[in-house]
């Protein structure tokens, strides 16, 4: 017997039919929702079944074209010289490292109209270029292109024959000032922080840069432009530091038409140092990829909003301890205490001196613990580690008996200090060195011994007895002036001014008048006035926050906040770079119950600042960011 034969059982198409088509709109709507969940907005036909999409090729993978210029080839000297090749090959490293692809182009590829398929073009050392070359790259970055070039681009034509800084002048919006001379073995080159290029590299990061391939100094032109290093280095040169900041650029990046270019004053070979320079050199070098292809990056502020730098005052009591009282109204006019150090081995004799800096603000402990002979001295001349035991045990008994209060922060007698130092910081809890010893940022670094964290605050400036005693500047305009140059450069980079004095010099009755000046000046550079207490709570916290950001689709990105160190809640701002123009930014999370920032979107910046409050100790937060694209 049939199945239809059978009373009851007779089918109904049309049911069949309607509940089909029900089941495949819900199965569909279901997964548009799940797409939508992961990706965010999309556009039907980013999900059709269409070669490109069927694509194994990441959606954020970028293809890049490398130039290796024959022209710039056959100028060099002798024939046969490989250091076109020897380039090339490293930027080769570079991207493979970064899992970039990319393909060798010629001067051809170039003139022949064929490179505008590519993202990026890269122009390792191009010093001669043709005039079809030149106008072939102008077309392409006017139409989008990105450019990622070094050394002097195209400053010789085709045949070898000079032929000037027109190109780029005109691309780079940059000057040529000069180029350095290899007389030395390396020139420090010095990085802004909070760059879309810096991201995750300690602001006033120091690079050593080889000159033997003649480094180029240059000055930004044009306001397209963005300068994101300097060459000067204040520790050794000497002239007015605004002017040899501007003309000193190494690194820039900016516009040119519809385009983008980034541009390195050195070849990538050029780079010598320790391990952690090279790390922090590659990431220089992916976050210039991103950079040009449009790609965000996210990093927490330096400082706290609104904040773009910051400053601490730090007076030392030497000689004529009686100038002590003349900081009385300096401390009432800038409306912050200072942290005041004493010689610890001269606390006892003058006890009324110190009580009195008790007063006024934080007290820090000046500590001999050994005299360097040189700073390029590798031979330890400071004292053993017993010796140096004995010494901070003793310093801290008479800051106790004098004082009534605990000290945590020293200052090495001689500016320097070893392991043993650090060691004796450890074990009788001390929180913060001030050092003249150089280091290779301007900001504070933490150094972890015995997991107890100390904080290494740098000299960032010159301080009165280079500008008084060493410059012999008696007139306080003059003085006013020298300081104000280093508040603007430490300002340009970021970092941190640290302004030392000493009773003997600046505290003097004639010269203490121009403190209060400076803080004036440090605020109209939105500069953070703190103190060494604060400046450590807040970098301790700063720095045990954990970032990481993802491109989701074209249109939304994912960021996740973690604190997992600090024992407490805190209020960050993060910035997320979108790197391209957007609108109609929307923050939600796709956990329940998460707490949702605040933000702000500065679209002349492309960035916007996420208002992160009160981030428990080991909470994580997930946000999703989608917007909505211009172009």
């Amino acid at each position: 017997m049939a199945v239809g034969d059978v009373p009851g059982l007779k089918a109904n198409y049309l049911i069949i039919f309607v509940g089909g088509t029900v089941l495949v709109i819900a199965s569909i709507l279901i997964f548009l929702l799940v797409i939508q969940g992961v990706y965010g907005d999309f556009k039907l036909m980013e999900i059709a079944p269409t070669p490109e999409n069927l694509s194994t090729k990441s959606p954020t993978a970028i293809n890049v074209g490398v130039l290796y210029s024959k022209y710039t080839e056959n100028m060099l000297v002798p024939e046969g010289n490989t250091w076109l090749n020897d380039n090339v090959s490293t930027w080769e490293t570079f991207l493979k490292s970064g899992h970039i692809s990319y393909t060798m182009i010629t001067d051809q590829t170039i003139e022949l109209g064929k490179h505008y398929d590519f993202d990026i073009i890269v122009l390792p050392g191009c010093k001669a270029l043709s005039d079809k070359e030149n106008s072939e790259l102008k077309k392409y970055l006017d139409r989008g292109g990105s450019v990622f070039a070094t050394g002097g681009t195209s400053s010789y034509d085709n045949s070898g024959k000079w032929r000037g800084w027109d190109f780029f002048t005109e691309v780079y919006g940059l000057k040529f000032s000069k180029e350095i001379n290899p007389e030395e073995y390396y020139q420090v080159h010095t990085l802004r922080g909070n760059l879309p290029l810096t991201a995750g590299i300690p602001t006033g990061y120091t690079l050593k840069i080889a000159t033997w391939d003649r480094p180029i100094y240059a000055e930004i032109f044009e306001p397209r432009t963005t300068q994101a290093s300097f060459w000067y280095d204040f520790r050794r040169e000497a002239g007015l530091v605004r002017e040899e900041v501007r003309k000193s650029a190494g690194i820039a990046f900016g516009t040119y038409g519809r385009g983008r270019y980034v541009w390195y004053g050195f070849e990538l070979n050029s780079i010598i140092g320790k391990q952690e320079d090279y790390i922090y050199f590659d990431r220089l070098f992916r976050n210039s990829i991103n950079w040009l292809s449009y790609a965000p990056t996210a990093f927490v502020k330096d400082w706290p909003s609104p904040y773009s730098s910051a400053a601490i005052f730090v007076p030392t009591i030497t000689e004529n301890g009686e100038n002590l009282g003349n900081l009385k109204q300096v401390i009432n006019s800038i409306g912050v205490k200072p942290t005041i150090f004493i010689d610890a081995d001269k606390i006892l004799d003058n006890s009324s001196v110190a009580k009195t800096a008790n007063s006024y603000g934080e007290v820090g402990a000046i500590i001999d613990v050994g005299y360097l002979e040189s700073v390029n001295d590798t031979v330890n001349k400071l004292y053993d580690k017993n010796t140096q035991y004995k010494v901070f045990k003793s310093s801290q008994y008479n800051f106790n008996n004098v004082t009534k209060s605990s000290v945590k922060g020293i200052m090495p007698l001689f500016g320097f200090y070893d392991e043993n130092t650090l060691q004796a910081m450890s074990k009788y809890n001390y929180d913060y060195i001030i050092t003249d010893s150089l280091t290779d940022r301007s900001v504070p670094k933490v150094i972890v011994r015995n997991e107890k964290p100390i904080l290494l605050i740098t000299k960032t400036a010159r301080d009165d007895y280079e500008i008084i005693r060493e410059y012999g500047l008696t007139d306080i305009e003059f003085q006013k002036y020298t300081y104000e140059e280093d508040i603007d450069r430490v300002a340009f980079e970021g970092g941190l001014y640290v302004l030392k004095v000493h009773s003997d010099y600046q505290l003097r009755p004639e010269y203490a008048q121009v403190i209060p000046a400076l803080f004036s000046y440090m605020k109209t550079k939105n500069m953070w006035v703190t103190t060494i207490s604060q400046l450590k709570d807040w970098w301790l916290k700063r720095g045990g926050i954990e970032i990481k950001f993802d491109t989701r689709s074209k249109r939304r990105m994912a960021v996740e906040v973690s604190n997992p160190v600090t024992n407490r809640e805190d209020s960050y701002v993060v910035e997320v770079y979108v790197n391209k123009d957007v609108r109609d930014i929307k923050i939600s999370s796709d956990i329940i119950n998460t707490t949702l920032p605040q933000s702000k979107y500065d679209p002349s910046a492309q960035t916007l600042y996420l208002f992160v409050d009160k981030l428990k100790a080991g909470e994580s937060r997930s946000f999703l960011i989608d917007y909505q694209n211009y172009k």
